[in-house]
């Protein structure tokens, strides 16, 4: 629960001075944005919003009223629930994709229940196990901007990163460790 507190500190107030003695593998995305500065409030916005809620996660129908709405706009409709879906064999297609299919499939929308699957503490999520906490984000010249994250390593579970920057406006990631 520190990393988590840490990690909303960070996205309210930046960093801190506890955040100089740590040594945690960081990992810069790079965006191009008209307005960097909204891009990085924008996801701010949206991952507080969650971060903030890790210790009572709302039911899914609760998420539409608290995220905010220029996020919620960006992501795909939810699909109709289709009782054939087979899990298992959607998980063997996914691994037996090429790192380019994959890579592919992540430039489409997210659903809003896929993008908060990666950080449900329930039961039916992977909040418990993310690989990645914002650190710091700022803008270096106009029309780029970048956040950084702390990770467990590289490479790393970073679709829902992705998202997170695409769906707060920016576009054309560059990761780098």
């Amino acid at each position: 629960m520190e990393i988590i507190k840490g990690e909303l500190r960070r996205l309210q107030s930046g960093l801190g001075a506890d955040d100089g003695r740590q040594r945690p593998f960081l990992v810069r995305v790079r965006f191009i944005a008209e307005d960097p500065a909204r891009v990085i409030a924008n996801a701010r916005a949206a991952l507080a919003c969650v971060v903030q809620r890790m210790g009572d996660w709302p039911a899914f129908g609760r998420w539409s009223e608290l995220l905010p709405a220029e996020f919620m706009q960006r992501c795909a409709p939810e699909p109709e629930p289709d009782p054939s879906f087979d899990a298992q064999a959607w998980l063997q297609t996914w691994q037996a994709m090429t790192p380019e299919q994959k890579s592919a499939f992540n430039q489409e929308p997210w659903t809003l229940s896929d993008w908060l699957h990666y950080f449900d503490p329930t039961e039916d999520g992977m909040g418990d196990d993310r690989s990645w906490w914002w650190w710091e984000a700022g803008s270096d010249e106009p029309g780029n901007g970048w956040i950084e994250v702390a990770t467990t390593g590289w490479p790393f579970g970073s679709g829902s990163l992705s998202w997170l920057i695409k769906a707060s406006g920016g576009r054309d990631l560059d990761f780098r460790s």
